[in-house]
């Protein structure tokens, strides 16, 4: 029998984080080698008893688009209400064929789909809070009264928003345990050095999926 350093059990949650259409190869923000995440995402899944995925959900014209500020490019900056704000290509429209999740995944007992920044003044990383860092998405009070305690978490993009959840899910009072081969990266100007950084200052645990029994 195979030994692994942690066991999934009936308080522990796999939270896979947006793996849709527009952050996969071909897609408007493509994630690099995005589409690895989908067999070991799988693979995981069939170890939790308790599966919840989240979805970027934006409408058109989203303040987070570089096309909704005239002489702005993709991966600039601007000021917003609450802070600076990466631009991005449009993504992940509510509706379009973009936002849809990845039919290759197989999540069928999945129990719950969160969806994110449909807000349109508010970009939304993190699968507990928008990027203003106050507005609540309900996950953690879901999982409180679930009973749950520990979140393992995986998808696109480790340096975004699996990376602001784990945090976020530290923040909120529950061990956090990010599936490092079940994530992919945009590592836009060393954000994924910098988010590991953050991680493991926040308690978040850093796990290969292999090393994951259920």
């Amino acid at each position: 029998m195979a030994s692994y350093a942690l066991q999934a059990t009936e308080t522990d949650l796999l939270l896979v984080i947006d793996v849709q259409a527009d952050f996969l190869p071909g897609g408007a923000l493509a994630v690099p080698d995005g589409d690895a995440v989908i067999a070991p995402i799988n693979a995981l899944a069939r170890r939790f008893r308790h599966v919840a995925l989240t979805q970027d959900w934006h409408p058109a014209g989203h303040a987070s688009f570089a096309t909704s500020h005239p002489g702005k490019s993709p991966f600039g900056t601007v000021e917003l209400a609450y802070g600076t704000q990466v631009l991005w290509p449009e993504h992940c429209v509510r509706g379009t064929p973009g936002a849809e999740l990845s039919p290759r995944l197989d999540l069928r007992h999945a129990e719950l789909i969160i969806r994110k920044g449909y807000r349109s003044g508010i970009d939304s990383y993190s699968a507990f809070r928008e990027a203003d860092r106050t507005t609540p998405t309900g996950l953690s009070g879901y999982l409180r009264e679930r009973g749950f305690t520990r979140v393992f978490l995986c998808g696109l993009a480790t340096d975004y928003c699996v990376g602001w959840s784990a945090i976020d899910a530290r923040a909120a009072g529950f061990q956090a345990v990010v599936v490092e081969d079940a994530c992919r990266a945009i590592d836009l100007d060393g954000s994924l050095e910098r988010s590991w950084g953050d991680m493991a200052g926040a308690g978040v645990e850093r796990e290969q999926s292999g090393a994951i029994g259920g």
